[in-house]
């Protein structure tokens, strides 16, 4: 499993040590676009707990913010209206599957529709 690294660029966005487009805000999680969008709308979900990955999110996060996380990211596919149209949520996890920094988050991809999922073998 991938360590955790404090000097990630997510951690230095919960620290306030560089800025980001917020979209929703709570105790337990933070929602901003992404600077690299990849589809018209694309916002990152990260729990502000130290958690690298999927993995160690669901294997160490207590049942209560688990839940919080669930739902502050179906608030956020609310609040931006997101259900009408269809979305796409993405989680990245270690190296093969493209996880590039190592704090876990969500990728919520709307606006336009996506195609396939991954280019077939």
């Amino acid at each position: 499993m991938q360590p955790y690294d404090e000097s990630n660029i997510f951690a230095r966005i919960l620290r306030g040590e560089i800025p980001a487009q917020k979209v929703y805000e709570d105790d337990d999680i933070l929602a901003f676009h992404d600077i690299t969008p990849k589809a018209p709308i694309h916002i990152l979900v990260i729990p502000k707990g130290k958690y690298a990955t999927l993995h160690d999110f669901y294997n160490n996060a207590g049942a209560e913010e688990l839940l919080r996380f669930s739902r502050g990211v179906t608030h956020v596919i609310d609040q931006l209206g997101l259900q009408k149209d269809g979305y796409r949520i993405l989680a990245n996890c270690g190296l093969f599957g493209g996880q590039e920094v190592p704090h876990f988050h969500l990728h919520i991809l709307a606006g336009r529709p996506l195609g396939a999922m991954v280019t077939p073998l």
